[in-house]
């Protein structure tokens, strides 16, 4: 057991009954709990050569963007559509009911650019595929995915191809 999964709250029931929602507000809540998730989470990052990370909207901007400062790389926010200000490449992808799109400022990424992607949580995998299809599409290389938790029950990491995805807590339900 990671030692941050101490500082995760689960709660049964909720958004709906037999549902086990991982509450990591307790984590960022937490000196202690924040340090120890951005260590673990920079730490897979070991040995990595890497240009710069990229982090989803919005939980992935709360790890990504200490994880990029403490390994001294830039940080690109991968937005909901509508929020960034300049020219932006966007990519769509489906969700249980309806689907998203995710956009990131063109001019951020370079072709040949090694990028690591970062969220909370990898669940069914849609949001983290679009935006490695979305870097791929501007030239650029995810060299690794990096997640806080994931829900193995989802399968969310096989629909990542062609890069290794980690996570620091893995709960094997949904």
């Amino acid at each position: 057991m990671s030692k941050v999964e101490a500082y995760i709250t689960s709660i049964p029931d909720f958004p709906e009954p037999g549902v086990i929602f991982r509450d990591i507000t307790t984590v960022i809540g937490d000196p202690d709990g924040l340090q120890l998730a951005v260590d673990e989470m920079a730490a897979q990052l070991a040995g990595l050569e890497f240009d710069a990370i990229a982090g989803l909207e919005s939980r992935g901007f709360l790890f990504g963007m200490p994880i990029a400062y403490k390994l001294h790389k830039a940080f690109l926010p991968i937005r909901k559509q509508g929020k960034l200000p300049r020219e932006t490449v966007s990519a769509s992808y489906d969700l249980e009911y309806g689907s998203a799109t995710i956009e990131v400022h063109k001019d951020d990424v370079k072709p040949g650019m090694r990028v690591v992607l970062v969220d909370d949580l990898i669940a069914t995998g849609g949001t983290i595929e679009a935006a490695a299809r979305l870097l791929a599409g501007l030239g650029a290389e995810v060299v690794k995915v990096v997640c806080l938790l994931e829900l193995k029950g989802l399968h969310g990491r096989d629909r990542i191809h062609g890069c290794p995805v980690s996570s620091v807590v893995a709960y094997e339900g949904k």
